[in-house]
């Protein structure tokens, strides 16, 4: 009897592809090379909420099964990528050394995005390009499922008329569901809230999640707003600054991307303190800085007898390291989530995003709790009974999920 013809031949274990948008970017890099030196053993899995106790039995896969590919407009490969950030102090040294292969491997999963100057591709040729290559890239590792991550830099908002071009992160999302995959938008870019790829998530039994990582300033406000509602303290002005570099400082000069941007640290302040005070948010870009970014926020407050006083609070830290960890955990909680046959929005994932989709709590403490609560809902749960939102087991894993529909938006519009 031949070694695979075995009953005690091991089983090999069930993989996950995690498909990135912005591929090559410093959030990418570091999700990858982040990934690869604590499966390792090398670092300590510092800022994973998957990784701590509350999800040990949540069923998520696990960081040495993830497989990575991804769509990027670059063409410097990933080893490169990594040297440069380290150079930068994003990456400890040694660390990318250590794990140069599984940057290579990587790299080497990576497809060129769109559309960039001078395209002729049509929308319908775009998504379905994009959809091939994910497929493509599920059938080859032999993957249960692929993810789909948007961590490409924040793109302006469309122009809002019926005829005006789908942004590059609605295409991508529109491929997603083609190819049968849940999707997360970690940026502030439309993606699957876009009207056209919104209709096309409401029927494609797929998860997804989104939108705008809250990372830094917007973290801090999830948990200060609160404080002031609760201690009826009232809030007369919060004003604040961004400084940071990089690609994303770059892409936030645009007025319009930084506007995309705003929209959601000031949601958190209106669904926080039921009012929007004075005040607004200014985006610097500092090319200086790399990727490390400063916000300051200045809050004016009405105390006992109207005693005026102020808080000032000043956030340092670096971006891709702050954002990694959580593009982590929300491939592996989506993951989990597609395997159980959840479909629509995945609102438990809120405590993630600055402006969520679906309906949930805005303070952080309140995020948090909800997202613990569903990790152990994950942990015993059967094919599309694990939470409350709908669930589509026979469609949620097809292939085709969402193509028949992709195929006449995108023919509409060609």
């Amino acid at each position: 009897m031949s070694a695979s013809a075995s009953p005690s031949a091991p089983q090999p274990r069930p993989r996950t592809g995690v498909w990135l948008i912005g591929a090559r970017g410093s959030v990418a890099t570091t999700v990858v090379t982040g990934c690869a030196a604590i499966a390792a053993g090398l670092h300590p899995p510092t800022g994973m909420v998957t990784e701590t106790p509350a999800f040990a039995d949540s069923g998520l896969p696990a960081l040495s099964d993830l497989v990575f590919g991804g769509h990027d407009t670059l063409d410097c490969p990933l080893p490169k990528r990594a040297e440069t950030l380290t150079a930068g102090g994003v990456l400890p040294p040694g660390v990318a050394t250590a794990v140069a292969s599984e940057l290579t491997a990587a790299d080497r999963e990576i497809r060129p995005g769109g559309p960039t100057r001078g395209d002729t591709r049509t929308e319908a040729e775009l998504i379905d390009a994009f959809a091939v290559d994910i497929r493509d890239f599920t059938r080859r590792h032999g993957l249960e499922r692929t993810v789909v991550v948007n961590v490409a830099s924040t793109e302006p908002a469309s122009e809002g008329r019926a005829d005006a071009p789908l942004p590059a992160s609605t295409l991508y999302a529109l491929a997603a569901l083609r190819a049968g995959c849940p999707y997360v938008n970690f940026t502030p870019s439309e993606g699957m809230h876009h009207p056209v790829a919104a209709r096309e998530a409401g029927s494609s039994g797929l998860p997804y999640a989104g939108r705008d990582g809250k990372t830094g300033q917007t973290l801090l406000r999830a948990v200060l707003g609160p404080m002031f509602a609760q201690r009826a303290l009232t809030v007369r002005a919060w004003s604040g600054t961004n400084l940071l570099g990089g690609g994303d400082g770059a892409a936030l000069a645009d007025p319009a991307a930084a506007a995309a941007k705003n929209a959601g640290k000031e949601r958190v302040l209106a669904d926080t303190l039921g009012t929007v005070p004075e005040g607004e948010v200014h985006i610097d870009d500092v090319p200086a800085l790399g990727d490390w970014k400063t916000a300051w926020d200045h809050i004016a407050f009405d105390g006992f007898l109207g005693t005026r006083m102020v808080l000032q609070t000043i956030w340092q830290g670096c971006d891709s390291a702050l954002a990694a960890p959580l593009v982590l955990d929300l491939a592996r909680l989506t993951a989990r989530a597609h395997e159980t046959g959840l479909s629509g929005p995945l609102a438990p994932l809120g405590f993630y995003f600055k402006d969520p989709q679906g309906d949930g709590p805005a303070s952080l403490g309140e995020q948090f709790a909800v997202l613990v609560g569903w990790g152990e809902r994950l942990s015993s749960a059967d094919a599309g009974s694990s939470g409350s939102e709908s669930a589509h087991p026979e469609s949620a894993g097809s292939d085709s999920a969402g193509s028949e529909s992709a195929d006449s938006v995108a023919e509409g519009r060609s």
